[in-house]
């Protein structure tokens, strides 16, 4: 009978310790809120050209954000919000702006439009039908400074080439502890 005394002092004291452990900040975070903007194609095999790109690489940029967005939440490296709540913003910027990931802090204005912590611009720089590279940048909405930048090339310009792309980009990543900063 003595025995239960003892029990409740010792789980008393492992709920004192949790109690301690989550007030002193070690408990998990809830992850930051990310504005991911559509990602882009800067297409150095067309100088000159202007407009959008072609339909199977609109559809591969689509999909490679989309893949990107999954892989984020899926990974519990942010919570990733909705990008149809800066649509107005966005078509504001791309008035003035051909690429939001070079539109002199634009893409930090249109986080904040949302209440966003973080933001996420990309873009894929296409060579070559052979060379690509996949980039990423993630800025702080509210001071600018860019908190993870990364790139990853490609070789070649498949549907299978790009997913894999994205896929090495988010276990580097994970692997290098970068998600969430």
């Amino acid at each position: 009978m003595s025995a239960a005394p003892g029990r409740q002092r010792a789980a008393a004291l492992v709920l004192a310790a949790c109690f301690l452990w989550l007030v002193s900040g070690h408990a998990a975070e809830s992850p930051k809120t990310l504005l991911m903007l559509d990602l882009e194609l800067i297409d150095q095999t067309r100088p000159g050209e202007e407009g959008p790109p072609p339909p199977v690489e609109r559809e591969r940029l689509a999909r490679a954000g989309a893949q990107l967005r999954d892989e984020f939440e899926r990974n519990g490296f942010y919570d990733v919000i909705d990008a149809a709540r800066a649509a107005p913003a966005v078509e504001r910027a791309r008035a003035s702006y051909r690429y939001l990931h070079d539109c002199n802090g634009c893409e930090l204005d249109i986080a904040r439009s949302v209440n966003a912590d973080r933001v996420l611009t990309g873009w894929v720089q296409k060579v070559s039908e052979l060379i690509l590279n996949l980039n990423i940048e993630i800025k702080d909405a509210q001071t600018g400074d860019v908190v993870l930048r990364k790139s990853v090339d490609m070789r070649g310009n498949t549907d299978g080439t790009w997913k894999r792309a994205v896929a090495f980009l988010v276990r580097d990543m994970r692997e290098k502890g970068q998600g969430g900063r």
